[in-house]
């Protein structure tokens, strides 16, 4: 009994849980998003189609239909956030959509805790891939593949500076800082970033774009929502902004546009002239091609209204992916959350939110989607985006829409689609990046410049320091008002060479009455201009004269930055400072050294002069010395030479006393001929002859380096008596620091702060010094007087005070190197072409002539010598030459003397065959050590004749017995 009773449970609960995981007769899902859109049109009636194929395939979901429900937002976050609460109460098990990102951010909170997942087909934020939002997925690309694309094609063109145009919420924000990320990757920036308004009317356009055409840049990146009626492009060509030196890049709100527009709008495509825009890139297909034939069905029947773009295609697909996923579920289940009966002490009915049970495994299912759809293959990454097969780049040329290229991600760009790649390893090589050509704004196909630093609407600003001393560099001629020098020179003859015109305008800095400080002009040349508008906003928010203010002021303060177009000429005088507060400028012209400090800020041009901080101080003459002529040489090459000339004495007479008759004689006439010989060498004025062939080789070299030394003495006794020398116990920088002396420096120049940022000299010690007089009198009262013990400066300035006043000096060598140049804002392409413009003038010697032209008049301190203290001559610069001269002296020593042992060692065999045995015997036991050496030595002072003839005799005895017989 208890076996039948086991077995009945058992059957009761397995047909209870059969009953209880049945799948409901309908699914309900839910789509949110605006039904008049560019995006929604295409999207509603996709989806609508998606489920009635859904419903019509009976082999998916088993006979269950599909029920899609809809609600319109309007393009509001508020809707949107109203709607999605409806729609949760009609039981749906997935929301798709919305489209609109900023919304998308609000309803993913109630989709995580409601536990239903949240598909969206068009919401491209790349923030909504966030960890944040577990229940979002988006079947489309996110934004930030779309600005890596889109920054990859503005460095293939190589730009470097971008304007950015987008609509000021979530999906404009975040777009963009997606695509600044992009650039900052390839080396390039976003230069301005112009925000519109959400809901921007032709005025907001307007304000914007005249705005940006006072900017620099000309390479413009419109990320926007799909407009109709395409008013950005439409009032930039009014405005004359769409020239053959700007470029506009649309991301894929454009493609979306123009592929809803049906038919198309030709005179819309007018003015889309040249521009380029990103499509979502779809593979064609048996299926997709069915679709688009079907679609067009459609709108030939009056079904819908609008063409299908890629956008509806996503949407379609999106049905799919969730039908597929709903097939896997079993049950379908919702239950009451505890939280929201707890919260329920109002009369908001929050009882009938449901939780979705099977929420989370729908979105398991979901992630794990794999199958072909009209998009191509749909499946989801990590980051829970579709999968991406790149963009189409298209180009607008005489009102047809052109496709140009493909992007994807492992292989840049190409001719070819993306699909074509399949099995091939990524490659992104810049040989290997193509598309074809471009027609570009103006209907060129030549690469746009893409920025114009200037026009005649809005000349360049450049600031001249005004100087007060050393006006010959550059100042303003208080007669004339005109700007002069020799660096506004070199920047005018500069200008001729580079490509294009420049309109400029010449703007001093400065009272002329005294230096400017040269670290607040380059500061003004620095592209920051946040602060600035920071602090007008709270000038004009606490000055009580804010109506007059703003009537003075251009309208071009923009959200993020103020625009330097601060109207010019002021009729208030609260506008006269502010002018003065926020001057900038776009290039200094001037004496600009290039020091670490400036080039964090600013760019800098090819420096056309060279320059380093130098010390100068007074000078004495050093001529009256009774032994400057010992001076050249250190006293180590002093007694190095001195025992060469008696090496060489000693070794010649060696080698001559055997041969030369001029070097025999006496032993004090020989010791007087010897050294005489020698030091007669140095004037040529020796009156004996060398014979011997080692003699001769051995003078050989001595003469060699006898000439090179008597040469380099001779030059360095001519510098030691020509050059002035200092009379400063200072000999260097460091002497200096060590010191504790005042030390002077020019008003304006950097040396003040490199003196105390980087050497550590106390402020007071350093005094400021404005004019080359002031300079004589510091240096000619001294520190106990009240001047100064020396001045660091600039070198070009020093030349020019030095030139003037022979009095002082120069110590040492420059301490630091560095040059002269322009400074440009940050990236500006201009410094390119300005600093080829200065190597061309360096090497056609157009910088030599300008140089002579302000400066060698009469004296001129770029070709004059530098006074620099005079240095001994080493005997580390001749070890060498004498090192040869003694070795190959010694070898020619060593060669005579084992020729002359040999002779000797010969005579002595000759000498004891002719002995008889006993006395030879007897001398042999007799000789000794000391008698052989004094045989040697007498040996050797014979005559090499003498030598001959006793050979001649001992080897012909004969000659001799015949000769005695004669007699």
């Amino acid at each position: 009994m208890n076996r039948l009773l086991f077995i009945f449970m058992t059957l009761w609960v397995g047909f209870s849980g059969s009953v209880v995981c049945q799948r409901p007769s309908v699914v309900n899902i839910g789509a949110i998003f605006t039904f008049d859109s560019v995006i929604g049109r295409a999207a509603k009636a996709a989806m609508e189609a998606a489920v009635s194929d859904v419903n019509a395939d009976q082999g998916i979901l088993n006979g269950t239909e599909l029920r899609l429900i809809t609600r319109d937002v309007n393009c509001s976050v508020f809707l949107g956030s109203v709607e999605v609460f409806q729609l949760v109460e009609k039981k749906v098990v997935a929301i798709i959509g919305p489209q609109s990102s900023s919304i998308a951010h609000m309803i993913s909170e109630i989709a995580n805790g409601l536990k239903v997942p949240l598909i969206s087909y068009a919401a491209t934020d790349p923030t909504l891939s966030a960890q944040q939002f577990p229940y979002f997925l988006r079947s489309t690309h996110s934004d930030s593949s779309q600005m890596t694309a889109m920054a990859d094609f503005i460095c293939f063109y190589g730009w470097k500076q971008v304007i950015a145009i987008y609509v000021d919420d979530d999906y404009g924000r975040n777009g963009i800082s997606a695509l600044d990320n992009a650039l900052e990757n390839n080396n390039a920036r976003l230069s301005h970033k112009l925000p519109l308004p959400v809901q921007f009317d032709q005025n907001d356009i307007t304000v914007l774009l005249k705005q940006a055409k006072l900017l620099g840049s000309r390479i413009y990146v419109v990320h926007v929502n799909p407009d109709p009626r395409l008013r950005i492009f439409t009032l930039a060509q009014e405005l004359q902004m769409m020239n053959s030196n700007s470029v506009w890049l649309a991301t894929d709100w454009l493609s979306a546009t123009l592929d809803s527009i049906s038919p198309i709008n030709q005179a819309s495509l007018h003015n889309l002239q040249g521009v380029v825009g990103l499509r979502q890139r779809t593979p064609e297909s048996i299926h997709k091609k069915a679709f688009l034939s079907r679609w067009s069905t459609m709108q030939q029947k009056g079904l819908v209204r609008t063409g299908l773009n890629t956008y509806g295609l996503y949407a379609y697909d999106t049905v799919w992916a969730v039908a597929r996923s709903i097939d896997k579920l079993g049950s379908i289940t919702f239950s009451v959350s505890e939280k929201l009966i707890d919260a329920n002490e109002s009369d908001m009915h929050l009882e009938k939110l449901k939780v979705f049970d099977e929420g989370n495994l729908l979105r398991k299912r979901l992630l794990e989607t794999n199958f072909t759809g009209l998009t191509g293959q749909v499946q989801f990454d990590h980051d829970r985006n579709i999968v991406g097969g790149g963009y189409e780049i298209i180009n607008i040329d005489k009102m047809k829409i052109h496709t140009v290229g493909y992007w994807s991600d492992g292989f840049g760009f190409s001719v070819l689609p993306s699909e074509t790649h399949k099995g091939k390893k990524n490659n992104t090589s810049e040989l290997d990046q193509k598309l074809r050509d471009i027609t570009w704004p103006g209907g060129k196909i030549e690469r746009p410049r893409g920025w114009e630093i200037a026009n005649n609407e809005r000349p360049l600003r450049i600031g001249v320091p005004n100087r007060a001393s050393f006006v010959d560099f550059c100042t303003e001629n208080h007669t004339s008002h005109k700007i002069q020098g020799y660096c506004v020179d070199i920047f005018l003859e500069a200008r001729k060479l580079v490509p294009y015109d420049i309109p400029y305008r010449f703007e001093p800095f400065g009272d002329g009455r005294s230096n400017p400080p040269y670290d607040e002009l380059v500061r003004m040349v620095a592209n920051d201009t946040a602060i600035g508008c920071m602090i007008i906003n709270h000038i004009l928010v606490q000055t009580r004269s804010i109506k007059r203010w703003v009537s003075c002021l251009k309208p071009c303060i923009c959200r993020e930055q103020i625009c330097w177009q601060i109207i010019f000429f002021f009729d208030c005088i609260p506008c006269l400072s502010l002018k003065l507060w926020f001057q900038v400028f776009d290039v200094v012209v001037g004496d600009i050294a290039i020091v670490t400090d400036r080039t964090r800020t600013v760019d800098f041009s090819q420096p056309y002069a060279s320059s380093g901080l130098v010390i100068v101080a007074p000078i004495s003459n050093p001529k009256s010395s009774a032994w400057v002529f010992v001076k050249p040489f250190t006293v180590e090459l002093w007694c190095v030479t001195a025992a060469a000339f008696v090496m060489i004495a000693v070794v010649i007479w060696v080698l001559e006393h055997r041969v030369n008759d001029d070097f025999r004689g006496p032993p004090s006439k020989q010791l007087v001929t010897m050294f005489m010989f020698s030091f007669s060498t140095l004037f040529k004025t020796n009156q004996e002859a060398t014979v011997s062939s080692m003699g001769r080789f051995v003078m050989v070299v001595w003469l060699f380096l006898l000439m090179v030394i008597t040469s380099s003495y001779t030059a360095s006794l001519s510098s030691i008596l020509t050059v002035q020398q200092l009379s400063t116990p200072i000999t260097g920088i460091d002497s200096l620091i060590a010191s504790n002396l005042p030390i002077g420096y020019q008003v304006g120049s950097f040396a003040y702060s490199y003196l105390m940022d980087n050497l550590r000299v106390t402020r007071s010690r350093l005094i400021p010094l404005g004019s080359p007089e002031e300079y004589e009198k510091a240096l000619r009262q001294g520190p106990s007087n009240g001047g100064v013990a020396a001045i660091v400066d600039e070198l070009p300035y020093v030349d020019l005070f030095l030139a003037a006043k022979p009095n002082f000096g120069i110590i040492g060598q420059p301490f630091t190197r560095s040059g002269w140049g322009f400074a440009f804002q940050r990236d500006s392409p201009l410094a390119v072409d300005m600093s080829t413009a200065i190597l061309k003038l360096s090497e056609n010697g157009e910088l030599q002539r300008i140089g002579k032209h302000w400066f060698c008049k009469p004296d001129c301190p770029w070709e004059r010598s530098h006074n620099t203290e005079a240095h001994q001559l080493h005997f580390i610069s001749f070890w060498g030459l004498y090192i040869l001269c003694g070795t190959i002296t010694l070898v020619a020593l060593l060669v005579f003397l084992l020729r002359t042992v040999s002779q000797f060692v010969r005579y002595k065999r000759r000498q004891m065959l002719q002995s008889s045995p006993s006395t030879s015997s007897s001398s042999t036991s007799t000789t000794r050590c000391s008698n052989v050496i004094y045989n040697f030595f007498d040996f050797i002072d014979e005559k090499e004749e003498a030598i001959k003839k006793i050979f001649t005799h001992c080897e012909n005895p004969q000659i001799n017995v015949n000769s005695a017989r004669s007699t």
